[in-house]
Parts: structure tokens; C-alpha cells; sequence
């Protein structure tokens, strides 16, 4: 028997399976899909098997070295699903596997991850009366009076040394028994009884049919309630659902809301995992121990059979998109995943993606509405505050407006969320004497002061140092911070408000595990007055307390040279908004802004989706943009620069000799020129058709595959440049 494995090295030049000659001995355990060890060069390296034959046309084959594990890693249909990324990402098959997996079934030599045991005894009772027993052996005997196993734990608190005889003895027999290290409470609630608005959305869906539905619903409408009831039906016909929610927004809440109505039917795939606790998962799943699966955006690619229903909430969200290779898009994966199941995708959103929206009012997906909260509740009224006008009269960065309001909510035992997306002390420290800015060594961008550890950090590459006493420049003491970030934002609240508890939630505070957990938790039990945070807090997340939302710089997405920052604003802003008044006191919300005219600000405060919708696309058509236009964006790189600026004007001939119907722009220094000593170079291509364009950009990597000094990241439909 000969196998085509495909090895973990995620490398163009190694982009395909090699010939390997089974054992006889394991002939037996080789499958499609299984992970095994072979040779390569001098390198033992893990692999997939994805091909089966008797014959090779290479002469000399190695033969494998094992199986690493018998379980099937990789099934039908998520082979072909890599296979069709491949063609979609341009990226190495492999890294479109990897990326399916968590990293203890990742071809990886040299990892792995153990699992966990439980020890139990059970009695021999053949031979118990066989033995003469002491006190102590009597009483773990015993013990197996109404117990048929009994936990090592327990028995061990009466005598180590007794159990230790019992079983050399043979009177008692020890089991292991895995256990998972994820646990999930049994259901204690059923669904919350549906408006006639939520019955008539669930009825429209149809659960036998491949079709994509776009909900689009306000916040409060009770999206979720819809998910719960459509996947309660899908379990009735003994089939699978799949929910995907941003990373930002897996909230405990929302795995809350699941286990309460399916119990230990769920199981969660996010970042706040353990390796140990993905592979658990993982395996629950591929067992079909567990009926639905929610997580992140690699929870897609969950090993679930007979799906009945995949559901993306806050489809809006760039989340969905992979940054790295392969930069694979989790809705597309969806609708093709539904595709070979046959069932529908519901995509909800208070703020839907232009391009989604448009597709619905199109007719190519069908369009759900929720117009209104549940229970006739109102949207909360938004009150914009000009600080064009109010700096004069602030007290640090709080307009006297918002800061009354602030203290008016605590005094009436309610609570408030404030948003500033930016976190940190300050974004950035410059010198009053000579006016230099402390700047990244490896990026070009400026430090981030964070006052609470007295370091300066790097966003973009993780660099950090001590804030410096003096200018590293003039040698004056005369560094200050400039900007605002979460930090000083929490200052002020302590100095303006001494009283009031303070809650700051951003990647700082949330970074160790079963943080962000703890948080939610402490402020839905009040034991905080104010929840001030980056963009976490402005989605996914219900506290019946909640009455006032204030946004602190409502302009910090909107300056953002990007296409998409009209859009990011006003939809961060109407989601955060959805926070406040969703109980049944009345919600308000306070924006600061030094855009007031601005239609992304000023529509959110309406929460007027269909009319920015109108003026935006308008905006997009004019200027060629999606969702009129497709956007491919070359991003070219490299830590030389003279050999940069020669090749990316060589790249950019190309594409024009062969992409005859595409509007090609640049090439151009991306927005930071300098990432981790990498200097950077972006071209956008603009197209309606252009069937060559796949083809002509494989050329392109392909003519630089042996050039070690030149990068090229292909990003198709990018979220941002």
C-alpha cells in the first residue's frame, strides 16, 4: 500500500502530497484523513494521508514511520472544503487544514497534548470474601455497598495504603474513565415565549431547504430568541446547528443563554480556551456527544454531521475575515458548508454590511426583518454633544452634560457603559522642547503610553520599554503624553467621580484567562457603577441596569483612512447605543463627537439604518467601491528598499498587461510604511469581472516563490487596507 501525504510545512514549494510506502503492519489503520510521521529529507515531519494506491511513479519510495493517532483528523468534506480555500486564498493546502484544527491535531511533530483521566475502582466481589480485612480496608468495602465505581479521591481520604492493598490484591478493580476539561450546566429554562414579529421571522425560514436569510433586526429585537427557537426545531429532526458570534462578542452571556436551553448539548470554540480545552472540545464534537457548536469564526470549520442550521450573528463584523494565511472569509465557508448539508445560513445584524444588504434587496438573500424591541420597548433617545463648542467647558474629556448624566444614573441605583475605542493612557508621548514623538524601533507608529506598568507599547508588534525620564532626542525632562486612552479616561472617572465604581474592560484588563468571564459577571451583579471599555463592550452584551451609554470620541473609527470608516462608525455607534434601556427603564445615550454634521454620526442617532444605508452606497457607486466593485489588495513587502520599490513597479506591469478589465491603484506605501522592520508597499485592484485575475496573481507568486526577499500577501474583498 502507498499513501499521498500532504506535510506540515506551509510552503509553495512543498504545496503537495508525497509518495510514502505503508508498513503491512498498518496497513489496516491507514485511512483518508488520518495524521501520520513519515522521513523528509533529514526531518520526521506529521502529515495528512489524502491519497490510497498500490502503484507510485517514483521509484525508492521512504516508507512512514506511524500512525500518530486512528481517529480520523480530516473528513470527506472537510478535504474538499480545504481544497476549494486553497483555490479562493491562493494560500498552501496545508495552512487551509491547520487553520480547521485546534493545535493538538494540527500536523505538528513535537506537540501534543495529553488527556485527561479519571481513576475509579469497582469491587470484585468474587473474590472479596475470599480475604481477611482489616478496619480500614472494611470501610472502603463498604463504601461499595450502594455504589457500583467510586472516584480514587474518595477512597484515598480513608487509608492510601489500604486502597493500594485492595488493589494489588485484585479486590478492587481500577478504571480510567476520560473526562473533558470543559463542563456546561444542565438545561434549567426553556425559550422565552416569541412576539408575533420573532413567530412570523421563524416561520419564513425554511429548515429543508440551502438558502441564505439576512435578519435584520434592531438591537433588542430579540435576535437571539429566533437562533434558540430555529435550533430547537433543527434538533427535533436529529440534526446539528452551527453558531458563530464575533470573538469580540462571546460573551459569557450568549454561551449562557445556550446552556440554559441545551445544556450539555453545546460545546464553544473561541480563544479563551486552553489548547487542552479546544482538543476536548474538539473531540465531543467529532464523537457527536454535543448537538450544537458556538464559537468564533474557526468554529465553521466544526466536524459536526447532518447540519441542519449555521447561524452568524453580528454578521457585520470584520471578525469573520482571517487576517493571516489562509484568509479565508467564515460566511463564505458557511454558505458553501450549507451548501453540501443542505440547509439554510441566517445572518443577523442590527447594522448589516453594505454588501450583505444589498445582496438581500436583490433577491439573492431573503430578506427578515425585526423593526422594533421586544415587548414594545423603545430604542434609547441619542443626544450628540459638539465638543467643537463643549471643550471650553469640560472637565478632561467629559462634556458637563455627560458627566451629570453619569452621576444622575448612579444616584438612581442604575448603571453606565462609556465607550472610548482606544485603549491605553495616552496614544503617544512627545517632547515639549523639541517636539519628538517616541516611536516604534521596528514599526512606523508611535508608542502607546500606559501608565498603570509605566511602559510604552507598540499595538502593531508588541514592542515595549520603560517610559524614558528624559527625550531620548534633546535630553530634556520634558516628555508628556498626548491623546486619550481607556487609561486616562478611568483617571478621570476616580477624579471626577470618587465614588462611583469603575469597571475598565479592553485587550489589557481581559488578556489573562477567564477574565472577560469575571467581568461581565461583577458588573450584571452591580458591584460596579460604570463599565468603560474599547469596542468589546459595544456588542453582545444585556444588563437590565443599564440606562446610560455615553460614547467619549465618537470620531476615533471615522478618521480612519479606510473606505469602510463611515460605515465601522455608525454601525459601532448604533451597537453600542442597542446597550442602554433594554429592561424596562428607559435608555439614553450621549455621544461626543467633533463631527456632528457628519450623516454616519448623525443617522445613528436615530438608529437610521436604511437612510445611511441610501447615502453610503451612493458614496460607493460614485467611487467605485464594493458593493459594486470586487477588491483585491497586493500587499508587497520586503526589508530592502531599494529592491522593494523596483519589484512592486514590475508586479504593477504585470497585472496591467494581463488584467485588462480591472482599475488598478498604486503602487502606493501602506498606511504604516513600517511593520516589524518589514517595509510595505499596497496595490488595489478594482474589478466587476475579470476571469484571469486568479491565474494572473498565481503567476505573480509563483515567479517569486524562490525569492526570499520579497513577500506578497494576496487579500481578496480586504476589510481594510
Amino acid at each position: 500500500m502507498i499513501i499521498g501525504v500532504l506535510v506540515e510545512l506551509a510552503n509553495k514549494n512543498v504545496d503537495r502530497t508525497f509518495d510514502y510506502k505503508v508498513p503491512q503492519s498498518l496497513e489496516k489503520m491507514i485511512n483518508i484523513g488520518v495524521r501520520v510521521e513519515v522521513p523528509f529529507g533529514k526531518q520526521r515531519l506529521e502529515g495528512f494521508v489524502l491519497e490510497i494506491k498500490q502503484t507510485s511513479e517514483f521509484e525508492n519510495l521512504k516508507e512512514m514511520i506511524r500512525i500518530v493517532d486512528e481517529d480520523i483528523i480530516l473528513n470527506e468534506e472537510l478535504i474538499k472544503l480545504g481544497q476549494q480555500m486553497k483555490k479562493e486564498t491562493l494560500a498552501p493546502l496545508i495552512s487551509c487544514y491547520q487553520a480547521m484544527l485546534p493545535k493538538a491535531l494540527k500536523a505538528k511533530n513535537k506537540f501534543s497534548i495529553s488527556k485527561k483521566y479519571d481513576i475509579f475502582y469497582r469491587l470484585n466481589k468474587q473474590i472479596v470474601s475470599e480475604y481477611k480485612l482489616n478496619i480500614s480496608q472494611q470501610k472502603i468495602i463498604d463504601k461499595f455497598e450502594n455504589n457500583d465505581c467510586i472516584l480514587k479521591e474518595e477512597l484515598l481520604a480513608i487509608s492510601p495504603s489500604s486502597l493500594k492493598t485492595l488493589v494489588k490484591k485484585e479486590i478492587l478493580i481500577e478504571e480510567k474513565k476520560e473526562h473533558y476539561r470543559t463542563s456546561y450546566f444542565d438545561k434549567n429554562n426553556v425559550i422565552n415565549k416569541l412576539t408575533s414579529e420573532q413567530e412570523k421571522v421563524v416561520s419564513k425560514v425554511n429548515l429543508e431547504k440551502n438558502e441564505v436569510y439576512l435578519l435584520h433586526g434592531v438591537t433588542g429585537s430579540g435576535k437571539t430568541e429566533v437562533y434558540l427557537k430555529l435550533i430547537q426545531k433543527v434538533i427535533a429532526k436529529k440534526k446539528t446547528a452551527i453558531v458563530l458570534v464575533p470573538e469580540i462578542s462571546l460573551t459569557p452571556q450568549m454561551v449562557y443563554r445556550f446552556e440554559q436551553v441545551f445544556g450539555q448539548k453545546i460545546a464553544a470554540l473561541h480563544s479563551a480556551l486552553s489548547e487542552g480545552e479546544k482538543y476536548d472540545e474538539w473531540r465531543r464534537i467529532s464523537r457527536g456527544e454535543v448537538s450544537i457548536v458556538i464559537g468564533a469564526r474557526s468554529a465553521i470549520f466544526a466536524p459536526l454531521s447532518n447540519i441542519g442550521i449555521i447561524i452568524i450573528d453580528e454578521e457585520h463584523s470584520e471578525s469573520y475575515k482571517q487576517e493571516h494565511n489562509p484568509r479565508y472569509d467564515a460566511k463564505k465557508i458557511a454558505i458553501t458548508r450549507s451548501s453540501t448539508h443542505n440547509c439554510p445560513v441566517l445572518m443577523g445584524s442590527a447594522t448589516p454590511l453594505l454588501e450583505s444588504y444589498a445582496r438581500a434587496k436583490k433577491g439573492v438573500y431573503q430578506l427578515l426583518e425585526l423593526p422594533n424591541r421586544v415587548n414594545g420597548k423603545s430604542m434609547p433617545s441619542v443626544e450628540l454633544i459638539d465638543m467643537n463648542y463643549e471643550m471650553k467647558y469640560s472637565q478632561g474629556h467629559f462634556s458637563q452634560k455627560l458627566l451629570t448624566a453619569i452621576e444622575n444614573t448612579i444616584r438612581n441605583k442604575e448603571q453606565v457603559i462609556l465607550l472610548l475605542n482606544r485603549r491605553g493612557y495616552s496614544s503617544f508621548v512627545s517632547c515639549k522642547n523639541c517636539s519628538y514623538t517616541i516611536k516604534c524601533p521596528h514599526c512606523d507608529i508611535s508608542l502607546t503610553f500606559h501608565k498603570s506598568s509605566n511602559v510604552l507599547r507598540c499595538h502593531y508588534c508588541g514592542y515595549a520599554t520603560v517610559f524614558p525620564k528624559d527625550c531620548p532626542s534633546c535630553h530634556e525632562k520634558s516628555l508628556s503624553s498626548i491623546g486619550v486612552g481607556t487609561e486616562k479616561i478611568e483617571e478621570e472617572l476616580k477624579r471626577f467621580l470618587p465614588s462611583a465604581r469603575v469597571l475598565r474592560m479592553d485587550m489589557d484588563t481581559t488578556s489573562r484567562k477567564g477574565m472577560h468571564r469575571k467581568m461581565i459577571s461583577s458588573f450584571k451583579d452591580h458591584e460596579y457603577d460604570i463599565l468603560l471599555g474599547t469596542q468589546m463592550v459595544s456588542k453582545g452584551l444585556d444588563f437590565p441596569l443599564v440606562t446610560l451609554v455615553g460614547v467619549i470620541n465618537a470620531d476615533t473609527t471615522l478618521n480612519i483612512p479606510d473606505f469602510r470608516s463611515s460605515e465601522n462608525t455608525f454601525s459601532l455607534l448604533c451597537q453600542v447605543s442597542g446597550r442602554s434601556g433594554r429592561s424596562t427603564k428607559e435608555g439614553k445615550v450621549i455621544i461626543q463627537t467633533f463631527n456632528p454634521t457628519h450623516y454616519a454620526i448623525k443617522l445613528s442617532t436615530n438608529h437610521d439604518y436604511i437612510n445611511f444605508y441610501q447615502t453610503e452606497m451612493n458614496i460607493r457607486r460614485k467611487l467605485k467601491y464594493p458593493p459594486y466593485y470586487y477588491i483585491c489588495y497586493l500587499k508587497i513587502s520586503s526589508v530592502d528598499e531599494q529592491i522593494l520599490s523596483q519589484e512592486v513597479l514590475k508586479i504593477k506591469r504585470a497585472l496591467e498587461r494581463n488584467l485588462k478589465n480591472t482599475i488598478i491603484l498604486g503602487p502606493s506605501p501602506c498606511a504604516i510604511f513600517r511593520l516589524k522592520s518589514t517595509l510595505r508597499y499596497g496595490i488595489i485592484l478594482k474589478y466587476k469581472k475579470e476571469d484571469i485575475l486568479y491565474d494572473t496573481i498565481e503567476k505573480i507568486l509563483n515567479h517569486y516563490l524562490h525569492n526570499n526577499k520579497i513577500t506578497i500577501d494576496v487579500y481578496f474583498e480586504p476589510t481594510h487596507f
